[in-house]
C-alpha cells in the first residue's frame, strides 16, 4: 500500500530553459535525477555529497551542478549510482518528514500549490508507515494539512 503514496511524478529544476534534473521526496528521501551526457565513459562522473552541498561533474570538467541543499542530509547515507544513462542520487533527510520545496536552496522553489500537495502526499505517507495495515492512498485533507514532521507529537522513531 506504501508504493500508493510515492511520488506520482518528478519535479522538473530548469535554468535558461534547460531541464537542469528532476526530482522527487518521500518522508526520508529526496532523489535527484540527471540524465548523463553521451559518449561520456561512466567512471569519468563524480558526486560528492556533503550535509548541506552538493557537487556533480565530469572529472577533469567545471562542475556541472556546485550548489548548497535547501536543509541538512546524513552523509553516511546519502548516496549515488549510476542507472541507464541516468545519474541517481539519494539524499537522506536529516529531518524525515521534512518537506522540501527544492533540492536547491533558493532556486527552482515548488510553488504554494506545489508545496502543499507534497506536504499532503508525506503527511499520508507518514499514516501509512505509522498504520501499514490501513489504506491511506485515497485519504484526503479539507484545508491546511499539518506539519508531517510535528504532527500528533512528531513522527515515531521506534
Amino acid at each position: 500500500m506504501a508504493e500508493k503514496l510515492a511520488p506520482e511524478k518528478r519535479h522538473s529544476f530548469v535554468h535558461n530553459d534547460q531541464k537542469v534534473f528532476e526530482w522527487d521526496q518521500t518522508l526520508e528521501e529526496v532523489n535527484l535525477y540527471i540524465n548523463l551526457p553521451p559518449n561520456v565513459h561512466p567512471k569519468r562522473f563524480y558526486c560528492k555529497i556533503q550535509s548541506k552541498h552538493v557537487e556533480v561533474g565530469i572529472k577533469g570538467n567545471p562542475p556541472y551542478l556546485n550548489q548548497e541543499l535547501t536543509c541538512p542530509v546524513k552523509t553516511d547515507s546519502s548516496f549515488w549510482t549510476l542507472e541507464d544513462d541516468i545519474l541517481h542520487i539519494t539524499l537522506d533527510k536529516r529531518d524525515k518528514g521534512q518537506t522540501w520545496s527544492s533540492p536547491i536552496l533558493g532556486q527552482g522553489q515548488l510553488d504554494p500549490y506545489a508545496t502543499d500537495l507534497e506536504q499532503k502526499r508525506l503527511m499520508l505517507q507518514r499514516f501509512q508507515e505509522e498504520n501499514p495495515g490501513f489504506d491511506f492512498s485515497q485519504a484526503q485533507f479539507s484545508g491546511a494539512c499539518p506539519d508531517p514532521r510535528t504532527f500528533m507529537g512528531g513522527i515515531r522513531t521506534g
